[in-house]
C-alpha cells in the first residue's frame, strides 16, 4: 500500500513538480498524478523507478498497516523490501544483525513480532531508519517511552512534570502511554519542565546515525560542515514559531528556484 500522499509529500520536499519526477521515474504524468491521488497503486516496478528518483529506499514509501490481520503490507513485507533494495540475502542480513536467519524468516513472514532492539540491529544493517519499521502507534510509544525513563531518572512524578510545563497529569499519563501524540508546543513546554531540548524527547539518538548511511555522499559531505552542525544544534533551541518561520523561509526558496542555484 502506497500512500499517494507519501510520494506527493517526498516530490515537494526536493522540489520536484509532477512532471519533473514523473521525468525522473519513467513515468507518465497522469500515472504519477493518479497515484499521487490515491486512484491506482503502483507496480512494483513503479515504485521501483519512484524511490529511485526521489532517493528513497522502497520501504519508505510503503505504508504499514496499523492494524493486526489489516490488509496492507506489514513489518515482514517492509524488511523483505529493504533487505532486497540492498541486495542482501536473509542469511547477510541476519549474520550482520546477530539473530537467526530462521528468526529472520519468521519475521518476514509475519509470524513473529521482533523486540525494538531487533528491529533497531536489522534498521542499522538495512541503512533504513528505525521508524521505517514502526507503526504510527509505535512511534508515539517512543516518546512516550523516552519521557517515562528521563521523569523516574530525575526522580519525578507525572504530576511534578506535569506542573513545570503547565500542563495536566492526566495528559502527562497519556503521552507515557502512547495514546496521545502531543504537539510541538506541548512537547516544547514538557522538555523546558524537564530541562531538556526538545530534540532529545523527539529524537532517537541511535536513529540518526542510522540515517546517515542513506543519504547520498554530497549530502553526508555537506553534514560535516562545521557550519552546518552549528546550525542543526540551534534548531534544537527553537521555539515553534521560530520553527514555523524557517519552513516558511525553506518554502519559499524552493518555490523561487533559489534552492537549486
Amino acid at each position: 500500500m502506497v500512500p499517494g500522499e507519501r510520494v506527493r509529500a517526498a516530490r515537494k520536499a526536493r522540489g520536484l513538480t509532477l512532471v519533473e519526477l514523473a521525468s525522473r521515474a519513467r513515468l507518465s504524468y497522469s500515472y504519477l498524478s493518479e497515484i499521487e491521488r490515491g486512484a491506482k497503486t503502483p507496480s512494483l516496478d513503479a515504485l521501483t523507478r519512484l524511490a529511485d528518483a526521489l532517493n528513497l529506499n522502497r520501504s519508505e514509501l510503503v505504508e504499514m498497516s496499523e492494524e493486526e490481520g489489516a490488509r496492507g503490507i506489514g513489518l515482514g513485507d517492509k524488511l523483505r523490501l529493504a533487505r532486497e533494495d540492498r541486495g542482501m540475502t536473509l542469511r547477510e542480513v541476519a549474520s550482520a544483525a546477530g539473530i537467526s536467519s530462521t528468526y529472520l524468516s519468521e519475521i518476514e513472514r509475519g509470524n513473529v513480532q521482533p523486540a525494538v532492539s531487533v528491529l533497531k540491529q536489522l534498521a542499522r544493517v538495512l541503512h533504513v531508519p528505525l521508524s521505517t519499521f514502526m507503526s504510527p502507534a509505535e512511534r508515539k510509544g517512543f516518546l512516550g517511552e523516552k519521557l517515562r525513563r528521563l521523569r523516574e531518572k530525575l526522580g519525578m512524578t507525572q504530576a511534578e512534570v506535569a506542573a513545570k510545563a503547565g500542563v495536566s497529569a492526566a495528559l502527562i499519563g497519556q503521552i507515557e502511554l502512547g495514546r496521545v501524540s502531543p504537539s510541538l508546543k506541548t512537547i516544547n513546554k514538557i522538555a523546558s519542565g524537564l530541562g531538556v531540548s526538545p530534540c532529545y524527547l523527539v529524537l532517537d539518538s541511535e536513529g540518526i546515525d542510522e540515517l546517515i548511511p542513506g543519504m547520498s555522499k554530497d549530502l553526508r559531505d555537506l553534514l560535516q560542515d562545521p557550519n552546518v552542525q552549528m546550525l542543526l544544534s540551534a534548531v534544537c533551541t527553537l521555539n515553534e514559531r521560530e520553527m514555523r518561520f524557517i519552513f516558511e523561509i525553506i518554502a519559499l526558496l524552493k518555490r523561487s528556484g533559489l534552492g537549486r542555484a
